[in-house]
């Protein structure tokens, strides 16, 4: 292991880097003009909790922020060297995180600690807390994957696709189309239809949830952009919603 990734891997640089993010992500959220979208989402959004945040995973880093104060969230987040900040970064934002992620291959799902964590979504559900939840297959962008609508199944809560963006951004060349929003700008929180997925659905049933869950997370995220005059970096131009 070299010198730097055991000093990534540290309790203290990682506290100190998610300090660091933590603070940067309230100055992105302070300094934009944040709407909802729809305007009275809370409205409809309460009586649904828990329920499931489905997110895309390259667009994930300002979700936190649709966490009212009285509202309990919780995450999985991997064991990674990444995750380690991704943690540091969302215990400062009030999020509750649980150590986990899915993998292409279900031999490797235990290794990477997914069935402990996906036991922790359900218990967390059952508790009472909503659960963010990144329904990209890993390491595989804007394809659902089966983890989000088998804790779907499991829990029968909701899943609500939800998109937070800004109309300044860096973006990134990762797997994963991340984006980073910038201060000084407009943002949207926006969320779609809650979506449920019966217990005793066949696989047709479930690959038909799988593709809703898919379609509905673009569609959010494609009007948000519109919404900030921007358009959804990874799926092409589109012409902006006029406002």
């Amino acid at each position: 292991m070299s010198v730097v990734t055991r000093i990534a891997r540290s309790r203290a640089a990682q506290e100190s880097l998610g300090f660091l993010g933590a603070s940067y992500l309230r100055l992105v959220r302070r300094t934009n003009r944040f709407s909802l979208d729809p305007p009275q989402a809370y409205d409809w959004l309460s009586p649904l909790r828990p329920f499931i945040i489905a997110m895309w995973h390259g667009q994930h880093l300002m979700v936190p922020f649709v966490r009212r104060p009285q509202d309990r969230a919780a995450t999985m987040v991997s064991r990674s060297v990444d995750g380690g900040l991704n943690t540091a970064v969302l215990e400062r934002l009030g999020v509750r995180v649980m150590r986990g992620s899915g993998a292409r291959r279900s031999s490797d799902v235990w290794a990477k600690g997914g069935i402990q964590a996906l036991r922790g979504c359900l218990k967390a559900l059952d508790d009472g807390e909503s659960v963010a939840f990144s329904a990209d297959v890993p390491k595989v962008s804007r394809r659902c994957g089966e983890g989000i609508v088998l804790l779907a199944r499991l829990s029968g809560r909701p899943v609500v696709p939800t998109a937070v963006v800004t109309s300044r951004y860096l973006q990134f060349d990762s797997w994963d189309r991340a984006s980073l929003g910038l201060p000084f700008g407009r943002g949207v929180m926006a969320f779609g239809e809650p979506i449920t997925v019966p217990r005793d659905l066949d696989p047709a049933g479930l690959e038909a949830a799988r593709l809703r869950i898919e379609t509905d997370l673009n569609a959010v995220h494609a009007r948000a952009f519109a919404q900030v005059g921007r358009v959804d970096p990874v799926h092409g131009r589109k012409e902006p919603r006029a406002r």
